[in-house]
């Protein structure tokens, strides 16, 4: 599949000065090792975004225990809700010491209202606050809240403006690439964001219209790259370390940010480390480099590029975060722990039958016995009794 088009302006629409697609670009690539976003340094250059029902604390201190990703960013949060309800506030903007560097993103529409959120999350030890104007959800979009503000530029303007007056910590934004392929905004809409003095920019390559369909278009991601001096996170159909060496090698993106592929594969961030690590000792260069058009875990010499995980490996990682969740006593455990169950258990043989047991047990610590039983009669003994 081809991500760019093959002539495309700096505003992204077609005609104007060609940028090189894919089959152009067969070098291998430089893949960062680490960006700034203000005065916060992250390493490596792999964030997790930020998804509502999903990247709680609890599933942030686990991917980040993994290893591989360099920074964490909370749910999208209502800035109307977290200064109204301190339970909210709560739920949403609670983090541990041991996440940072983290980032709080919240969503709403109103200038005076997300500024007075910022400062809060700035009070509560946030290391950068983001603004989401990405969202796709009806719910939000009515609301003049998420990717329904891109038809409404000069309200965004005062968005940020408002903010960055607001706050101290870097201020960011991650948006989509406009409402329709009719409406694209995503190059004037970084460059509002560079003028008034945002830290960084985060593109998901889709329209609005689009929601989580179709094919992501990194052309997008180049030319928002090419009109701005700020970093540039890349993010839209990420789903293992060739694709993240890709985005990078064809749009020259800071970082890339994972969404919907980090809780199917909670692993992808220590392999696009460690697929970078292999390339670079393969090829005997000091620079981090990982060739694009790589299309397996095997690198040209026949070695691992990167750990796929094993069954045990699995059976440690469920039973993990099911424990971590236990722990926490969060709202809704039990219910959170079935919705994980089908991503987690992908790729286990007779996963089928474990996601049954694990829908029909009533309790959690029920679910996390079901768990167990089921690959104690897998594993060797060994394998199972480890401790996590």
């Amino acid at each position: 599949m081809q991500k760019f088009w093959d002539n495309m302006d700096a505003a992204g629409r077609t005609g104007g000065t060609p940028v090189p697609t894919r089959t152009a670009q067969r070098a291998t690539p430089v893949f960062p090792a680490a960006f700034t976003i203000g005065n916060v340094r992250i390493a490596p250059a792999t964030v997790l975004a930020p998804m509502a029902g999903v990247t709680d604390t609890v599933f942030r201190r686990f991917i980040k225990n993994l290893g591989g990703c360099g920074l964490i960013m909370t749910e999208f949060t209502s800035a109307d809700g977290v200064l109204r309800d301190q339970r909210v506030r709560g739920r949403y903007l609670h983090f541990y010491e041991d996440e940072h560097p983290v980032s709080a993103q919240l969503f709403g529409s109103s200038p005076t209202v997300l500024a007075e959120a910022a400062r809060l999350v700035e009070d509560l030890g946030f290391d950068l606050v983001d603004l989401n104007l990405g969202c796709p959800a009806k719910k939000v979009v009515k609301c003049n809240g998420g990717s329904g503000l891109l038809r409404d530029l000069p309200l965004i303007r005062q968005i940020f403006e408002a903010v960055r007056a607001a706050v101290k910590i870097p201020f960011t934004v991650k948006f989509r690439a406009g409402w329709s392929d009719d409406e694209i905004v995503c190059v004037e809409l970084a460059r509002i964001a560079e003028s008034c003095g945002l830290g960084a920019v985060a593109l998901h390559a889709r329209t609005r219209e689009q929601g989580y369909s179709g094919n992501a278009r990194w052309e997008w991601i180049a030319s928002v790259k090419q009109a701005v001096k700020i970093p540039v996170i890349g993010n839209g159909d990420i789903r293992s370390p060739e694709d993240a060496c890709a985005i990078v090698a064809q749009t020259g993106c800071d970082a890339v940010m994972i969404g919907r592929m980090a809780p199917a594969n909670p692993w992808i961030f220590r392999q696009i480390e460690q697929y970078v690590r292999n390339d670079k000792a393969r090829v005997g260069t000091a620079a981090l480099g990982c060739p694009a058009e790589q299309s397996s875990a095997q690198d040209g010499a026949g070695g691992k590029a990167y750990d796929e995980p094993t069954e045990s490996d699995r059976y440690q990682m469920i039973r993990t975060y099911f424990q971590m969740l236990l722990e926490e006593e969060m709202p809704g455990t039990e219910g959170k722990m079935k919705q994980f169950a089908s991503w987690f258990t992908h790729g286990v043989p007779g996963g089928a039958s474990l996601r049954k047991a694990i829908y029909e047990a009533k309790s959690g610590a029920d679910i996390l016995g079901r768990v167990e039983e089921f690959f104690e009669e897998k594993l060797p003994a060994s394998a199972s009794a480890i401790s996590t």
